[in-house]
């Protein structure tokens, strides 16, 4: 870890993460279009524009849910350069590999004035809370909505509810200690903001974790306006099954690090949890919307960041 990020302290090495990464968005754009384009002239505006709307809620409620673990660890931080750093950073979600955007986020924390071994810290405590998350409102809402098509596999979910033991601020923060001297890494400061005995508190991790299952909610909502837009029914059954369908999917998908933010194993999965409810073509269109919108959202965020930095350093030089 410490030479991946000695590494990217190259200028160069950053552009080229930043092409590599648009790259690979772009990719999946262009490789569908004509699929795409036919998708968006079945659904209505209406659905479509809620289920933006939603996604970029969802992307917010992510972000917030990581800056409560830095805010934890020490390092509060406004929106504005939150959303400078966790945008771009997110761009690495689109590179093979699973970690590109960790590494990125210790990077360009460095800026903001938080040690790499901070930001290393709150975004890979961050994407725990939100697999464990993820896991937790995945198997509630197989329950109250079962998928005929994961019927089968319904027990490998049960497997994923003893991990909400992650959660609890004590075993987290054992867990940051073994990982960190693993990777030797300098350890985090056991008296961060005043405490002893601990990194992370209670009630910051609890924040965090409000924060994460929520935005597995919202999610959830987009892909269920996208479902009823294209002619799922219009009940609770839908939404609770779209919720508990898509936290599945991305756990799966993030799992899968080979690929690309998970490019195709979640669609595939996301496909099953939602046999029965969407014919098959209405499937198929859900699923490359949904993709097509979340990346939309991610580069519109790393905009946002990269313009946010811009005006940032013209500040500091205006300053000097």
């Amino acid at each position: 870890m410490k030479r991946i990020l000695g590494i990217l302290r190259s200028p160069a090495v950053k552009w080229a993460f930043l092409a590599i990464a648009l790259g690979f968005a772009a990719w999946f754009v262009a490789s569908r279009w004509p699929e795409i384009v036919a998708a968006l002239a079945r659904l209505p505006l209406w659905a479509l524009l809620v289920a933006l709307l939603a996604c970029a809620v969802y992307v917010a409620l992510t972000l917030q849910s990581w800056r409560g673990i830095l805010h934890d660890l020490g390092h509060p931080i406004g929106i504005r350069p939150a959303v400078a750093l966790f945008g771009v950073s997110q761009l690495g979600k689109y590179i093979p590999g699973g970690v590109w955007n960790i590494a990125a986020a210790a990077d360009l924390g460095r800026a903001h004035g938080i040690p790499a071994r901070h930001s290393v810290a709150a975004m890979t405590l961050a994407l725990l809370i939100s697999l464990v998350s993820g896991v937790g409102i995945g198997a509630l809402g197989f329950v109250l909505a079962p998928t005929p098509a994961l019927a089968d596999w319904a027990w490998l979910m049960w497997f994923g509810v003893p991990l909400l033991v992650l959660l609890v601020p004590p075993v987290m923060n054992r867990l940051i200690g073994f990982a960190w001297r693993l990777l030797r890494l300098e350890p985090l400061d056991g008296s961060i903001a005043g405490r002893t005995g601990g990194t992370l508190s209670t009630r910051g991790v609890g924040a965090a974790t409000a924060w994460a299952a929520l935005a597995w909610v919202v999610a959830g909502i987009a892909v269920a306006v996208l479902a009823i837009g294209l002619g799922a029914p219009a009940t609770w059954h839908t939404v609770v099954q779209c919720i508990g369908g898509y936290a599945l999917a991305w756990v799966i998908g993030f799992l899968f690090v080979i690929a690309p933010a998970g490019a195709g194993v979640r669609e595939l999965v996301l496909a099953a949890a939602l046999a029965g409810t969407l014919a098959s073509a209405e499937i198929v269109t859900l699923v490359l919307l949904s993709r097509l919108l979340l990346t939309a959202v991610d580069l519109g965020f790393a905009a946002a960041g990269a313009v946010e930095t811009r005006i940032a350093r013209r500040r500091m030089g205006a300053a000097r």
